[in-house]
């Protein structure tokens, strides 16, 4: 059994809680702008560290007059923006604690987690967000306060606590210790009703203190993030309270189609994505060279800084590749630089692997990706990798203050300051994660010598053929959802003769590659699935992904799905992750179409 320990290099605090972390950067720079704000002509407005503590305190106050008591629990459903985090500091401030919920959950989701939570108010961003509450407020008799954001009731909250008192608020912000409830965070339900992971104040405390110390080229006052995945995931979640401990300043952007624009007048120095977000620029980005007649000196430009990447991982460039790099980096990557913003030195990538090639294109782009490690029960990283340090196609090695073992399963184990108290009352699903202190991730993974870690499948998705052969569908699946075409794409064959694939087509990326390809870009997506260039394409992305697997392991068919895999549709997490379960059992019919009387033979497509 392999075991990597990490000593913290901070000295745990028990007595301090995440709205330490606010006060203690108030006081080291209180002119720091902090935040900012989006103004109506594309640009941005700052706000400083000491205007939030006011504001916070300002809504905390409102939340305390309208009978808010220390320990209550208040859903929150609003998308990625200034008054996400502003909520969330206030509710700590006014000793309660923030029940997060996805922008994008049904009105039976929604009642899920304020009824297991024990919500007692809730605060929503739009009219349809809260029409979505509103369509479940009769079966939740705890809730007490419903607060729009789009009326106007944070300020009207504020306002109304004027005569709540500074010695109020500071007796309220201080009772929470590190050990105590600081958030509930639903998991998003992959398998079964999500389930609330206990996260302490603790877990937010040393993990920011620590994080910070392990990655000071990301983490400091001189740098800039702009978030834009959902606020409601630990992810951003976390990297939003370790912006505020380090002194980085933070900007917003919740609609990815002003993701570009928002970049390039922000100028963030480090951004926090999925590696589907990198795939969609680089796919896009390739797709708008070929439109304008440069597709060849775009993928000519992205093989060289691939080649000029793995050169430097070998220690020496060769000058012949040296000068081609200067020419091609002039003459294309440096578009892409300034596109988006031209200071992103740095990049978090998690949830999935990002792939080698993706991983040395954008360092030579000048991007670091950094990818890291986690989940919700570890209040996000585990593992990540350091600036001065990085391995490509590795998620890094612990946090300081983190330990991981890989058990003789292979399953990925951790114990530390990271990891969460257990599920809301769910104590026999708690006793599941958990041998003795370690947690169970449920991922399967393996250290090299320097004890850096990969992530190799996941436990309970590897599938097992008929044959008796055992298949990880992540090692097929993230090189095929690569191609600029593919959306999505699903490994199947659990008890099969051979293995197979569901695949969904990019409902954005395709009319530009139909275009390019000499086809009706408006063609109708049915229409498309069944066309000789898509089939063909989809294939080749299928041999690549062959390629790296052995015969049995791989993909002898697919199917072409022509309606898409979405959260709205059920398939997708909040975080873009498939349920695999929910969608093996709604196309089950297709799945089973392949398999009945069809012949092995690879590069056949049933669409």
């Amino acid at each position: 059994m392999q075991e990597y320990d990490v000593p913290a290099l901070v000295a745990a605090d028990p007595d301090a809680n995440a709205t330490d972390l606010l006060v203690d950067r108030v006081k080291a720079t209180p002119d720091r702008a902090l935040f900012a704000l989006p103004t109506a002509t594309g640009g941005w407005t700052d706000v400083s560290a000491s205007e939030f503590l006011a504001q916070v305190v300002a809504l905390a106050k409102g939340l305390v007059a309208a009978g808010i008591q220390p320990g209550d629990k208040i859903g929150l459903m609003c998308k990625t923006r200034y008054e996400w985090t502003l909520i969330d500091f206030a509710t700590w401030f006014a000793g309660a604690v923030l029940v997060p919920v996805y922008e994008t959950s049904s009105p039976s989701q929604v009642q899920w987690n304020l009824a297991d939570s024990g919500a007692i108010a809730m605060i929503t961003e739009t009219p349809d967000h809260f029409a979505r509450f509103d369509e479940v407020y009769a079966d939740l008799p705890l809730i007490r306060n419903a607060w729009k954001i789009n009326l106007g009731d944070l300020d009207k909250l504020a306002a109304s606590g004027t005569e709540v008192t500074d010695e109020e608020i500071e007796r309220r912000r201080v009772i929470a210790k590190g050990s105590d409830l600081a958030t509930l965070i639903y998991t998003a339900g992959t398998t079964g009703r999500p389930k609330g992971c206990i996260l302490t104040h603790s877990n937010f405390v040393e993990l920011s203190r620590n994080a910070a110390m392990a990655i000071p080229e990301v983490v400091n006052t001189q740098s800039r993030t702009l978030l834009f995945i959902t606020t409601a995931h630990i992810f951003a979640r976390f990297i939003a309270v370790l912006s505020i401990h380090g002194g980085v300043q933070v900007g917003h952007q919740s609609d990815t189609k002003q993701l570009l624009p928002a970049m390039a007048s922000f100028k963030p120095t480090f951004l926090l994505a999925v590696p589907r977000v990198f795939e969609k620029v680089y796919n896009s980005s390739e797709q708008k060279a070929e439109s304008g007649g440069k597709g060849k000196i775009f993928r000519r430009a992205a093989a060289v800084a691939i080649e000029h990447s793995k050169a430097l991982d070998a220690g020496s460039v060769p000058l012949a590749l040296r000068l081609q790099f200067a020419v091609l980096d002039r003459l294309v990557l440096s578009k892409i630089r300034a596109a988006m913003g031209g200071n992103v030195k740095f990049a978090v990538s998690g949830s999935a692997p990002l792939g080698l090639r993706l991983g040395h294109f954008y360092r030579s782009l000048g991007i670091t990706i950094l990818e890291g490690y986690g989940l919700t029960e570890t209040t996000a990283p585990i593992s990540v990798n350091r600036p001065s340090n990085f391995k490509i196609g590795k998620v890094g090695p612990p946090l300081p203050g983190v330990s991981v073992r890989i058990a003789e399963d292979g399953e990925i184990q951790a114990k530390g300051i990271n990891i969460f108290d257990g599920y809301w009352q769910n104590p026999d699903e708690t006793a599941k994660v958990f041998d003795g202190e370690w947690f169970k991730t449920g991922d399967i993974g393996e250290f090299d010598d320097d004890g850096y870690l990969s992530i190799t499948g996941r436990k309970k998705e590897i599938i097992v053929t008929a044959g008796g052969k055992n298949v990880s569908p992540a090692q097929l699946e993230d090189p095929i959802r690569a191609n600029p075409i593919i959306d999505q794409v699903i490994v199947v064959g659990e008890q099969k003769p051979f293995i197979g694939a569901l695949v969904t087509l990019d409902e954005e990326m395709l009319p530009v590659w139909l275009n390019n390809n000499a086809e009706d870009a408006n063609m109708p997506i049915e229409d498309a699935a069944k066309l000789p260039k898509v089939v063909a394409e989809i294939q080749r992305a299928v041999d690549a992904a062959n390629a790296m697997v052995s015969r049995a392991e791989s993909i002898r068919k697919f199917v072409i799905l022509t309606k898409p895999l979405t959260e709205a549709s059920g398939h997708l997490t909040p975080k873009l992750s498939i349920k695999r379960n929910v969608i093996l059992k709604d196309f089950a019919p297709d799945i089973e179409g392949m398999y009945q009387g069809a012949p092995t033979t690879e590069g056949i497509a049933t669409v």
